[in-house]
């Protein structure tokens, strides 16, 4: 296997978190183990990862139920067909992954826009599968331009998918720094949940909030007008952090061409 996987055992529910290899900066799948099934949370940005994710699931001995995509971004739906299972989105996030189009992958290979649309519209609010509350919330603005939000609360668990990077280089492309931080202290504000599952990196604990709300701050600082000099200054204020490259796909968008 290429990427890893943490499990967390909540009782009822085991939690299942593989994270892909920092060449995709370490993207992460939620499998979400209950009694009878396991309900799967984003899909990876190549499809040979989300094979790796199917195959795992496939070894816990569990029919995966569905598939749950957080918010539009192809790291985290390129690889919905590889699932065989209903694919969930609020239906904002299935819109805007229908208005991004066909996927093309870093190596040419193109993903029809079909193979990965949302196909049942998630409602916000809280559905029992298979005996475990699951709450479902709409956040909008920061990483993304609308994000879902997946609570356990019996397991004390927060799905917070691309809400929360992880020694990770926080992508900056939907040009929202003060939504982001202004999600992030929503986060924090949350009591009962000391388990964080972030959309790169590691699963965590709520210590993970002030590690983003500086992150942020200093991107704040950085910015200036020159995306390379951005680039080199975070870069230098966390060398630690993988996916330099994220940068350069968020600052495409936030500076002119050639940056």
């Amino acid at each position: 296997m290429n990427g890893t996987v943490t499990i967390l055992d909540k009782g009822a529910v085991r939690v299942h978190s593989y994270m892909s290899p920092a060449d995709t900066f370490h993207t992460t799948t939620q499998l979400i183990e209950t009694p009878a099934k396991i309900v799967a949370i984003d899909a990876q940005l190549l499809p040979g990862y989300a094979d790796e994710v199917v195959a795992y699931a496939k070894g816990l001995g569990k029919p995966l139920d569905r598939l749950i995509v957080t918010h539009a971004h192809p790291d985290h739906y390129n690889g919905a067909a590889r699932f065989g299972v209903p694919v969930h989105a609020l239906p904002e996030v299935r819109e805007q992954i229908v208005a991004r189009g066909d996927s093309r992958l870093p190596t040419g290979e193109v993903i029809p826009v079909a193979d990965f649309t949302p196909t049942v519209d998630l409602v916000p609010g809280t559905e029992v599968i298979d005996g475990v509350p699951f709450v479902f919330e709409a956040v909008s603005g920061g990483e993304a331009a609308d994000e879902l939000l997946v609570k356990l609360p019996e397991q004390r668990v927060l799905i917070a998918q691309d809400l929360v990077y992880h020694d990770v280089h926080l992508y900056l492309g939907n040009n929202d720094i003060a939504g982001w931080r202004q999600a992030v202290d929503t986060l924090a504000a949350e009591t009962g949940y000391d388990t964080v599952l972030a959309g790169h990196g590691l699963p965590t604990g709520p210590e993970i909030y002030e590690e983003v709300r500086r992150y942020l701050a200093d991107a704040g600082e950085l910015l200036g007008d020159d995306g390379d000099a951005y680039k080199r200054a975070i870069v230098d204020r966390y060398p630690s952090y993988v996916g330099p490259f994220l940068i350069d796909i968020a600052n495409r968008s936030l500076f002119s061409a050639g940056h």
